[in-house]
């Protein structure tokens, strides 16, 4: 009897713990399905009853910009997230969690090279080889950018694969320049401004949704050794390493919302006048998916505003994960909307 009965709890948590892993699984399938789905329908949704016409393959470069942006955020979430770990008194001396870099590199790296393939081809979707003028990519600015965003994903693999990995931050950077120039052509009025708004937000947006994620990695890869043992949290729970980690990251994104809502409100207050913008919210493809990205925004605040009262007041500070994974799957579609958000027709002239 005693023999029997060690083994038939030991299955019972073996198929718990397999049951949620599949709801784990299941559940990312679904966001991926519901980020792919977004920027491919989105377009037509966004444009109906506007009046607007898209431009052709607007899903297709949408969906490729979601991917491009989502490939930013994951490395330097990363980087983020490790710089605050290692401020952590205490932090366990375990391993890392595998880095996601290198996959997140590959992918940005394909995304920029199909976007690189729309410009080649005069901002049309390439049905063959032969609509595809490489060699007049040199010859303008977007095609320039455009290289530029596919040689720096190339290099940011060789980054992360690399014994230094906190060097990708230079292609990264150059990505991010790169999207902002591309966004802001020479010809609009006050270019440079636009383009440094779309710098912060854009630094301030991949810090805060990829270093979400990968704290919550973290804290997993933390807290998974003491429990295989049985003997709780630990360190890394409760009292220990795992709530210093989520107030550090909670006091950083404080101040990385204020800066992304500061320069998304004076981007927006560029594109719509504030005397317009209120109509434009309504009745341009533009301003109705800005406004579904805003009440996106609003509902991770409200989420990370939980987890924080959870985190200070809380019996187990650690309950703001749960509120926390909610959060970073809001990010996931606000990063799909922002990609739809590029390939729409800008509801202003200059």
């Amino acid at each position: 009897m005693t023999l029997t009965r060690p083994t038939a709890g030991a299955d019972g948590t073996g198929a718990a713990e397999g049951r949620r892993a599949t709801a784990r699984a299941l559940a990312v399938l679904g966001l991926v399905t519901v980020a792919a789905l977004l920027p491919l329908l989105g377009p037509r949704a966004a444009l109906m009853g506007t009046g607007e016409a898209a431009a052709p393959g607007a899903g297709g470069i949408a969906l490729l910009r979601t991917v491009l942006f989502a490939a930013l955020c994951v490395p330097a979430g990363e980087l983020f997230a490790a710089r605050l770990a290692h401020r952590v008194p205490g932090a366990p001396a375990v391993e890392a969690p595998r880095s996601w870099s290198g996959y997140a590199a590959v992918a940005g790296g394909a995304a920029a090279l199909g976007l690189a393939c729309v410009v080649a081809t005069g901002n049309l979707l390439p049905h063959r080889p032969a609509d595809l003028d490489l060699g007049g990519l040199y010859a303008g600015r977007d095609g320039r950018l455009a290289l530029l965003e596919v040689n720096a994903f190339a290099v940011a693999w060789f980054c992360a694969r690399s014994r230094r990995p906190g060097l990708q931050v230079w292609p990264l950077a150059a990505v991010v320049l790169a999207e902002a120039l591309r966004a802001h052509p020479a010809t609009e009025q006050a270019a440079p401004t636009g383009s440094a708004l779309t710098v912060v937000h854009l630094t301030c947006a991949a810090l805060w949704t990829g270093g979400l994620l990968h704290v919550l990695r973290l804290l997993r890869a933390w807290r998974a050794p003491q429990a295989a043992a049985g003997t709780g949290p630990g360190p890394a729970g409760s009292r220990g390493a795992g709530p210093a980690l989520l107030g550090r990251y909670a006091r950083a994104a404080a101040l990385l919302f204020a800066a992304v809502t500061a320069t998304g409100v004076c981007s927006s207050l560029r594109r719509m006048p504030a005397g317009t913008i209120v109509d434009q919210l309504t009745a341009t493809a533009y301003g109705r998916t800005l406004l579904a990205k805003v009440l996106l925004v609003a509902a991770v605040a409200a989420l990370a505003l939980v987890a924080r009262l959870r985190l200070a007041r809380a019996r187990d500070p650690l309950g703001a994960c749960a509120p926390a994974r909610a959060e970073v799957v809001v990010l996931g579609v606000v990063v799909a909307v922002s990609g739809l958000l590029t390939a729409l027709p800008l509801p202003v002239r200059w």
